[in-house]
């Protein structure tokens, strides 16, 4: 686990840590980003210096294409290039990308279990990125690997890939343990 400095995760003088942070990146992301990059050049120089012969519609469609095609690639990859993963008292928050976006918040008061899967692949959830199956639940797929399944009180489970999925297993579920008594699990 690589333990983001700003926030304290380590117990102090025996006390429960107050947060976990972890975090999982894919760097083959960045070539499929690099290639959507090349797709929006090519479709901007076609646009601005182009001696295409074909009739300007067909330029106009190569253009839209490769503008469009680049733009989807570029922007597709770079959400799912890294993922943080930050668990308190209250909740487990999961941000992908640079800007934290698409960006998924469970409260532990909805958790009713947490559990470690140590080999999960981007084939099982039909690619990388943020996946829903109705037989596995929801995910959020940066690579292969261990990951954190999360499993919640409706039935329904969320994973994430994340490096020291363990520690993140143990810290939930320590936090359940110090849940109130009479506190429902789906409050």
């Amino acid at each position: 686990m690589r333990d983001d400095p700003r926030t304290p995760s380590r117990p102090v003088s025996g006390a429960h840590p107050a947060v976990w942070t972890g975090r999982a990146t894919n760097r083959v992301q960045w070539l499929l980003a690099a290639a959507g990059a090349a797709c929006l050049a090519l479709g901007i120089e076609l646009a601005v210096d182009s001696s295409w012969t074909g009739g300007s519609v067909a330029l106009l469609m190569s253009v839209t294409g490769c503008v469009a095609a680049g733009l989807l690639m570029l922007f597709g990859t770079l959400a799912f290039v890294h993922v943080a993963v930050r668990v308190d008292g209250d909740a487990l928050e999961v941000r992908c990308g640079h800007m934290g976006l698409p960006r998924r918040r469970i409260l532990l008061t909805h958790v009713v279990g947490a559990d470690f899967e140590p080999r999960v692949t981007p084939r099982q959830w039909g690619g990388w990125g943020y996946r829903w199956r109705p037989e596995r639940g929801t995910a959020v797929v940066v690579r292969r690997g261990e990951a954190l399944v999360v499993r919640l009180g409706d039935g329904r489970t969320f994973t994430v890939t994340v490096d020291d999925a363990e520690a993140a297993v143990r810290f939930i579920r320590a936090r359940l343990r110090l849940r109130p008594a009479g506190r429902p699990a789906d409050a």
